[in-house]
């Protein structure tokens, strides 16, 4: 959505030009008709008209050195017409009826009395206007104004684009967005999950509000403050709550933005940026994504690139060169902080670094609060409760998890959003809308029934460090059934054997399907990939081979442009390295097996189950395991998903 206000076609060149000449056009057209006919005759001409006496009167005006001479017919005269003739688009007649003529005559005595005797003695009437006095002004005022004009219209295309600096001849400005300090409604308020990195930034706020109390002591304040963390975990909200805090100018710009064709245009904004900002320091700089301009010099595939290393330059000048700048702290986001140039992280530049992490279960939960704020809530929503069920979202994760559910809702024809709908938005967010109507054969249901039991089984038997949540076979997405498996608490650290369990569940659906139908379908092809990812992080990355070693062969950090960094590796050791995963995904395919055909009947009633009901929640699937049956439902109830408050009655404390 464009938020930009409507300039008007009073700031487009091409429209004013359009629009002069449509005047210029209709004016003299409607006007054409209203002017009398007027032949441009000559002296001798003049002269033989007299003669005859087809002149009714005669009028002199003298205009520098000539005088021109008008005058009336008494009857109309028809001549050829000599612009009509040279148009040939149109069949218009090439004569004319004028009834008046004009001519310009040398202003000499003797050729003025020969006319005065003849108009005297036709009985012509004789009238003298005397000579213009702002002749020579309007002559020059014709001559200036249309050249004026043109380069007033010249210098609006130069300029076109306004405060944006997208002009021809604004390409060196910088294209911040300035927030006066009465425009930034963000306060720390808003900012919920993040509360140390709150802490790391009051010092910031006070110095901007009270610099002397800090300079008094000798104190420096930190010239830049980095965030770094994945996207989505409101980097940019915190600068811009910092700046409201601060009660300060916000300039905010991307680092994209600075690059350009042009070389030198970059640094030209960086200049521009900074001396916008100073004056009107005390003010926050917000660099957004600024591994776009700071990239390590000299680093990447065909070398580095010259205007965006001299765009660098200048902001490391900017930041901390022979001119300080006093009253101006830079804030800068990103979630690639290992590829940026060493120079600009040290000390009076960088040299505080603020990790915004994903949120824990009690950020979770503050989030959720400060984003339904403007929601109306049912009574059966616990937003702990959903806190809890949602690891690893983030803010933008969360915020669009009520979102969502405010769309079903209102989908749905309802006053409030009650649990079931954030349900269904969770599901929405993590796989995608469901697909009930799609088509699928008896046999094809059955298959991705006992595959989800798979996943469910081998979850519920390693239940040390993960506990089934939900498991359904409504198809979302790409997927036609999925399990999801939330750990007890939030967990910093894997071992060794976490990420086992976690292998030993990927592969459940797979061995489920040899086991039951001796069978291998494409169901599992997800699942590979990410017990793949994950076996080979333990052996390259953690360690966790005794053969290999505690040695990190690969790294998921990158400087080449999404390219994995390259170790020097013999072939040998990727030889084994490529057999170490093998051997640890072939364990957890033995594990899995091991334990579905230890609970054969548990894992048929659980596929059993899912083929009646399509969806179950925690409590159900809990209660076929111990029990062998589903908990207390009547067949003619609507079996849905248990709301909130049912799951809460039903967890043992």
């Amino acid at each position: 959505m464009n938020n930009q206000k409507n300039k008007g076609f009073i700031r487009n060149p091409f429209l004013i030009i359009l629009l002069l000449a449509t005047i210029i056009t209709g004016y003299q057209f409607f006007n054409a008709g209203a002017q009398v006919a007027t032949q441009e005759i000559t002296y001798s001409e003049l002269v033989t008209v007299l003669k005859d006496g087809n002149v009714k009167k005669v009028t002199y005006q003298p205009n520098s050195s000539i005088i021109e001479i008008k005058g009336e017919y008494k009857k109309p005269v028809e001549a050829k017409n000599e612009i009509a003739s040279s148009i040939k688009l149109f069949q218009v007649s090439d004569t004319t009826k004028y009834e008046q003529f004009s001519t310009i005559i040398l202003a000499a005595d003797s050729t003025l009395s020969k006319l005065q005797d003849l108009a005297e003695e036709k009985n012509v009437t004789v009238k003298i206007i005397p000579e213009s006095s702002n002749g020579i002004w309007l002559s020059i005022l014709l001559n200036i104004v249309p050249f004026g004009i043109v380069i007033i219209i010249f210098m609006m295309m130069m300029n076109q684009g306004g405060g944006g600096a997208r002009g021809a001849m604004n390409f060196g400005k910088n294209k911040a967005k300035a927030l006066e300090q009465n425009h930034i409604k963000i306060r720390f308020s808003d900012v919920a999950g993040a509360e140390e990195e709150k802490q790391e930034l009051v010092e910031v706020v006070e110095f901007l509000k009270d610099p002397k109390r800090f300079t008094k002591l000798g104190a420096r304040i930190p010239a830049g403050v980095l965030l770094e963390g994945p996207p989505g975990t409101g980097k940019t909200l915190l600068a811009k709550a910092v700046a409201g805090e601060a009660a300060v100018p916000f300039f905010s710009i991307s680092g994209s933005d600075f690059v350009e064709m042009f070389v030198g245009v970059g640094a030209s904004r960086v200049r521009s940026l900074f001396e916008d900002a100073k004056k009107a320091a005390p003010a926050i700089i917000f660099i957004d994504e600024i591994d776009a301009v700071g990239r390590q010099r000299g680093v990447g595939m065909g070398g580095g690139n010259d205007e965006r290393e001299q765009t660098l330059n200048q902001l490391l000048i900017e930041m901390d060169g022979f001119e300080g700048n006093e009253g101006i702290i830079v804030i800068a986001a990103t979630n690639r902080s290992d590829v940026l140039d060493p120079a600009l992280l040290r000390p009076g530049r960088f040299d505080r670094k603020v990790l915004v992490g994903r949120p824990d279960v009690k950020g979770r939960e503050a989030i959720l609060k400060v984003h339904a704020r403007n929601k109306p809530l049912a009574e059966d929503v616990d937003l702990k409760l959903v806190a809890q069920q949602t690891p690893g979202f983030v803010g933008a994760d969360l915020e669009n998890v009520l979102n969502e559910a405010a769309l079903v809702a209102a989908r749905r024809n309802k006053k409030k959003i009650d649990a079931s709908d954030i349900d269904e938005a969770e599901d929405r967010v993590i796989a995608g809308p469901s697909k009930k109507d799609r088509t699928i054969s008896q046999k094809e249901r059955e298959m991705v029934a006992y595959h989800e039991a798979g996943h469910t089984i081998v979850g519920l038997v390693l239940s040390n460090a993960r506990v089934v949540h939900k498991v359904t076979i409504v198809p979302r997405g790409r997927a036609g059934g999925y399990m999801i498996a939330l750990p007890k608490e939030d967990q910093m650290l894997l071992s060794k054997e976490d990420m086992k369990e976690q292998l030993a569940g990927l592969m459940g659906g797979r061995v489920a399907e040899e086991i039951i139908f001796n069978a291998q379908t494409t169901g599992a092809s997800n699942d590979f990939e990410q017990a793949t990812q994950m076996a080979r992080a333990m052996v390259a990355e953690y360690g966790m081979s005794e053969k290999m070693g505690p040695m990190q062969y690969e790294g998921n950090h990158s400087m080449f442009g999404g390219y994995t960094t390259p170790k020097h590796i013999s072939e040998q050791t990727a030889y084994e390295l490529d057999n170490e995963v093998r051997q640890l995904l072939n364990d957890a395919r033995d594990k899995a097996g091991e334990i579905i055909q230890a609970n054969r009947e548990a894992h048929k009633l659980i596929a059993e189950a899912l083929l009646k009901y399509e969806t179950l929640d925690s409590v159900q699937i809990k209660s076929i395991y111990e029990t062998g049956k589903m908990p207390e439902i009547s067949d003619d109830e609507d079996v849905h998903a248990l709301s909130y408050e049912e799951v809460k009655e039903k967890i043992p404390d």
